[in-house]
């Protein structure tokens, strides 16, 4: 089994934890980003490491700026 990026698994929870503080599913979720469940629980687990614009419409869609889904204190 691949080891999970450590980034990648910090953007999936946060990503997770905004999605079930809004009361949405998974399916919700996905309908509202405009990409499939699957890749939704993909990229909440940390097995998915999407690009930039799918980012941008995952914040877009938690109403949030996609820097507060990354990790670090980079900003």
């Amino acid at each position: 089994m691949d080891k999970k990026d450590a980034t990648c698994v910090a953007f999936g929870e946060a990503v997770r934890t905004l999605r079930v503080a809004r009361g949405l599913s998974q399916e919700q979720f996905a309908d509202t980003v405009g990409i499939h469940r699957t890749y939704i629980g993909g990229i909440e687990r940390g097995e998915r490491n999407p690009t930039l614009t799918t980012i941008q419409r995952i914040a877009n869609s938690l109403a949030v700026p996609a820097r507060d889904l990354l990790p670090g204190d980079q900003y």
